[in-house]
């Protein structure tokens, strides 16, 4: 088929690099469209990036002339934003107005009832929260939001447990690498040889989404958040990526340690059945190496879209429920744009009649 007309919005960060290394070699979309702060606009896009990912500037992107954010002109189909949060609800909603289809990495709105967030392997069906978006605010077009790094790497660990042996309590403490903050999010003296353990307003989102994700979608169009306590501490650590958690989970029924590793490393779901282009063949990978997964080992697997586990343990002195595991996950492939580029294949895929 024709390849599909996109833009990516905060095109020159570091999520917006991420977002234009998968979509430059995607077999569905053409980045024919990428914006910018002002002090960008008019520039070609490899003059005004400071590429620091592996490879190249794609060459396919490199001589677009970086636009203004609200400008996206009307033959593009999809819109990626990596906008930062201070401006993004105003050019996303200002978009879907227009009737452009917003596929987000930026915090605001994921809470919102008519908003999905999705996780695609965990609650694909939230997606049809789009017919209500659509009754309630008239827009022309959609937004639909990807989770914060961390909380997307969770649940996808957390579903197939859920999903077979059910999930009364969560304990999450996570060791998150700096690229999470961004280009300019941690000066360099303050994390090296040091660990910061604290992150704003991250642990909030994490416990508030993750109950989100995992919770259920009614008949009504509703999604009712899962009933679940959750304590979280988050930390930010001197890693470029890939984000670990080690993730404490008192299971409904008692379960032992080598049917939660058949469980995790069985797991599939309407992403892989459908094949599309981002899901990996195996989300979750689960190594027995006492060691392992380690960022600089394992953030890649699965061209960085898949999760690995690993340390699947009973947590006996808590009680016979209590099962402990230590899961990482790339967090600006798995963690942002990689899940963003992935919803919107299940967009095309579920939601979208034309395709």
């Amino acid at each position: 088929m024709d390849k599909i007309p996109v833009a990516v919005l905060g095109a020159t960060g570091l999520v917006g690099q991420r977002f234009i290394e998968i979509l430059s070699k995607h077999p569905w979309f053409k980045v024919e469209y990428v914006a910018a702060s002002e002090r960008s606009v008019g520039l070609k896009y490899a003059d005004a990036v400071n590429w620091v990912l592996s490879k190249e500037v794609p060459k396919s992107v490199a001589d677009l002339v970086v636009g203004n954010v609200y400008d996206v002109p009307d033959d593009i189909e999809i819109v990626f934003s990596a906008l930062p949060s201070s401006i993004a609800e105003s050019v996303e909603v200002s978009l879907a107005r227009r009737g452009f289809t917003v596929v987000s990495n930026a915090s605001p709105l994921r809470m919102e009832p008519d908003i999905p967030l999705l996780n695609p392997e965990v609650n694909y069906d939230h997606i049809n929260l789009l017919k209500v978006q659509r009754r309630r605010r008239a827009w022309k077009g959609y937004v639909l939001k990807n989770p914060n790094c961390t909380t997307a790497i969770l649940t996808l660990s957390l579903a197939p447990i859920l999903n077979e042996y059910g999930i009364e309590q969560l304990i999450v403490t996570t060791m998150q690498a700096v690229s999470g903050a961004g280009l300019r999010g941690v000066p360099a003296y303050l994390i090296t040889d040091n660990i910061i353990p604290y992150i704003e307003k991250e642990e909030i989102k994490v416990m508030a989404e993750t109950r989100k994700i995992l919770g259920k979608l009614s008949k009504k169009g509703e999604v009712k958040p899962l009933n679940l306590p959750i304590a979280v501490t988050t930390t930010r650590v001197p890693v470029l990526d890939g984000h670990m958690e080690v993730v404490y989970v008192k299971t409904s029924n008692e379960v032992e340690p080598s049917e939660i590793i058949d469980t995790l490393e069985n797991f599939k779901s309407l992403p892989q059945e459908l094949r599309l282009p981002t899901a990996p063949s195996k989300p979750i990978i689960v190594r027995k190496e006492k060691d392992r997964p380690q960022p600089r080992l394992d953030r890649l697997v699965g061209d960085g879209m898949s999760v690995t586990v690993g340390r699947v343990e009973k947590m006996g002195g808590l009680g016979d429920k209590w099962m402990r595991y230590v899961v990482l996950g790339h967090n600006t492939i798995r963690g942002a744009a990689g899940t963003a580029v992935l919803i919107a294949e299940l967009y095309i895929k579920t939601a979208n009649p034309s395709h």
